[in-house]
Formats: C-alpha cells, structure tokens, sequence
C-alpha cells in the first residue's frame, strides 16, 4: 500500500512538474528591461546651450546612478522634427525593471544633493532649463526578450 502511494504521489509532482514547464511556455518572450523616454524640444537658438547642460550635470547625475546601480544606462538621442510640436531631442533611461523603480527618490536624492549640493538648488536648476527647452512628454516602455 505504501508503495502505491509513494508511486501515487510521485505520478502526481511529475504531473505538477509539467504543468508548470508547460505554463513558463506559454509566452513567446521574457520581461525585459524598463526604459523613460523624454521628448523634448529645444528652445529655438538654445540646442547648443542644452547639450552643453546634458554633457555637464545632467551627465554627471546619470554617471553617479549608474555607479550606484539605480540605472542601467542612459542615452540622447537627436531627432529632426516633422512639425514645430515634435521633439528634438529624445533622453532615455534604462532601468532593470519596474520594481527598480520604487522608492527612487530615496534611491536618487542622495546623488542629487551631491551633483546639486542641495535638492533646493536642483529644482532652481530645472526652473533655469525650462528656458532652454520644453519637455513634450513621457512614457515608460519595456523591452520584451524574444525566446
């Protein structure tokens, strides 16, 4: 009788088993990571100032997260606009994955006070590029990885 309980229950995980290998299956593709992207439009004679902007402390933030592994990486992109309401520019950020997104103002404010020496001083910065560019919009993507 034990035997053909054990035999049973054996039957029974093996079943389970691939079910669950069935179920992993079922979806032609795995999550990958997260990516910001930030449409914006520079301000007309302002491009230039802008990069110079993103190639100094936006930069250096970005550097700081990826250190800290907040980030994945980050990325500016040029784009030639179709009409006056299109971006110029286009900031992306990638993330691991959604869950690398919670709590990222505790995560973040640290290398922000130390880029910006304060978080005051950063939000003065941000009013300042306000005269540089406009930012249109933002969306959050995820990668899918094709099996």
């Amino acid at each position: 009788m034990k035997i053909h309980a054990t035999r049973l229950l054996a039957a029974a995980l093996m079943l389970f088993s691939v079910t669950a290998a069935i179920a992993e299956d079922d979806h032609a593709y795995t999550e990958g990571p997260v990516v910001n992207v930030s449409y914006i439009r520079t301000e007309p004679g302002k491009f230039d100032e802008y990069l110079r902007y993103l190639s100094t402390t936006y930069k250096a933030l970005m550097e700081e997260q990826k250190r800290a592994g907040i980030i994945q990486d980050y990325a500016v992109y040029a784009a030639v606009p179709r009409t006056p309401q299109d971006a110029d520019l286009i900031l992306t950020v990638t993330y691991k994955n959604m869950a690398a997104l919670d709590g990222l103002n505790a995560k973040t404010d640290p290398l922000v006070k130390k880029v910006f020496s304060s978080l005051g001083k950063a939000d003065e910065a941000s009013a300042e590029r306000g005269k540089l560019r406009t930012q249109l919009g933002s969306e959050f993507v995820r990668k899918l990885e094709l099996k």
